[in-house]
């Protein structure tokens, strides 16, 4: 993946320095040629760089901004990755806008904190439709949890997110965890990242 920046195309700090640690933990537990759909893409650049780590494997990015999808489309376009399909427009909080699947994979990467709970709802309810059984759903970010301590940069973070809206805010996994219950994936993996982030991973029945 290139670091040059394509026209139209956006770009985050965040992404360079924790995409190696998210791909070291999805290669070794995605089948191959596991049908991949990313929600909440953002600029694409988590898309690109996976989908050109994992070449076996078509990747489908989305999300329901427009700017979002211009970059995602744009830096598809620098990028010629044979595998990383033209970005889908989803709300993940509406149904209908998900796609027929299947998939093996479903991979949502710093979203469910800087959306409302609604699209939390809609995420673990969409994965489990789409999804093939066995199929996994990989969430990436900080989370609360009632047994471990919140570090402090984690509940500033909370704080300016409820500040910026009252709807956002980091998660309690055990709510996440129940409501995936509800639409038959279990929790199977809990898997500590760097900057006290973490991924989750859910397996469909």
């Amino acid at each position: 993946m290139s670091d040059t920046l394509p026209d139209g195309a956006r770009t985050s700090p965040a992404t360079a320095r924790n995409r190696q640690p998210i791909l070291e933990v999805l290669q070794p537990r995605l089948p191959a040629g596991a049908r991949v759909l990313e929600v909440a893409s953002g600029a694409g650049e988590h898309a690109v760089f996976l989908a050109e780590a994992l070449p076996g494997m078509p990747w489908q990015p989305s999300d329901r901004d427009d700017e979002a999808l211009a970059s995602i489309a744009a830096w598809r376009t620098a990028t010629g990755l044979a595998n990383l399909a033209p970005p889908l427009r989803l709300d993940a909080a509406d149904l209908a806008s998900w796609p027929e699947g299947p998939f093996e994979a479903v991979v949502c990467i710093n979203m469910i904190h800087i959306s409302p709970w609604a699209a939390c709802e809609g995420l673990v309810a969409g994965a489990g439709r789409v999804m093939t059984p066995g199929g996994r759903l990989f969430l990436y970010g900080p989370f609360l949890e009632a047994d471990v301590e919140t570090a402090p940069s984690n509940l500033a973070f909370d704080q300016s997110l409820k500040a910026r809206d009252p709807a956002w805010g980091l998660r309690d996994l055990a709510a996440v965890t129940a409501l995936a219950g509800a639409h038959g994936l279990a929790l199977a993996e809990r898997i500590g990242m760097p900057a006290n982030n973490l991924i989750v991973m859910f397996e469909k029945a």
